[in-house]
């Protein structure tokens, strides 16, 4: 008997949309150790992209699909990104399953996710941050048509200050976003589709619907950028 006999359907079932998912090509996917204490069984995914013409992966990572499996079978697998290569935002997607059920979660699945991103200190000081990271999951979500209840988060604005020997250093202020939801059934290919859509929105390089202008991609600590309305 080999670990996936141990594993329920249902979170198969899940665990094959994830690796149907087509994430943004800017992000980069590897698993990362799943929460032991949060659900029976889960699986977690992490994210970053990368300012662009810094480096390139040195393996290619094509969506979550091995990844997902190799968190049910105990297998690790990882792209992994070369060294001179600015972060502009990072991730993590864990999907949690509980065959009982959750009357916290209202259902049997669980998406839990993270993702911070550097601002610039004009953003970073809007009091409106908070709204906006908030409505960038939303739609996000609603665009991927993305089926959910009983969805929560926090956003928090970090404010970094360097003293003595590091007083060179500029000030900088980070957005945390952390929310969860339960997705309206086992099928989460478009729930990892839409969080890719954030991450990416986060790190300034959204995708163009109507009436949005990209603005060109900055470095994180020297220019980091994002999407403005017209």
């Amino acid at each position: 008997m080999n670990a996936l006999d141990q594993v329920p359907p249902d979170f198969l079932h899940a665990l094959g949309t994830l690796r149907k998912a087509r994430c943004r090509k800017e992000l980069h996917l590897a698993e990362i150790p799943a929460p032991a204490r949060l659900a029976p069984f889960a699986v977690a995914l992490g994210a970053e992209v990368m300012a662009p013409g810094t480096g390139s992966l040195s393996t290619p990572v094509h969506g979550p699909a091995a990844l997902a499996f190799a968190a049910a079978s105990g297998t690790a697998a990882a792209g992994t990104a070369d060294d001179d290569e600015t972060e502009l935002a990072t991730g993590r997607f864990i999907l949690l399953h509980d065959p009982d059920g959750s009357a916290v979660w209202d259902g049997e699945f669980r998406i839990v996710t993270y993702i911070r991103a550097e601002l610039e200190p004009e953003m970073g000081n809007d009091q409106m941050l908070g709204t906006v990271a908030w409505t960038w999951l939303v739609e996000a979500l609603d665009n991927h048509k993305a089926a959910y209840r009983a969805a929560g988060g926090t956003a928090t604005r970090v404010l970094s200050e360097s003293f003595g020997t590091l007083a060179g250093r500029p000030g900088s202020i980070d957005i945390e976003l952390r929310a969860s939801w339960t997705p309206d059934s086992s099928d989460v290919q478009a729930h990892l589709e839409a969080w890719s859509d954030m991450v990416c929105t986060f790190a300034g390089v959204p995708p163009l619907p109507d009436g949005v202008t990209a603005l060109p991609p900055r470095r994180r600590g020297q220019q980091n950028g994002y999407g403005a309305a017209r």
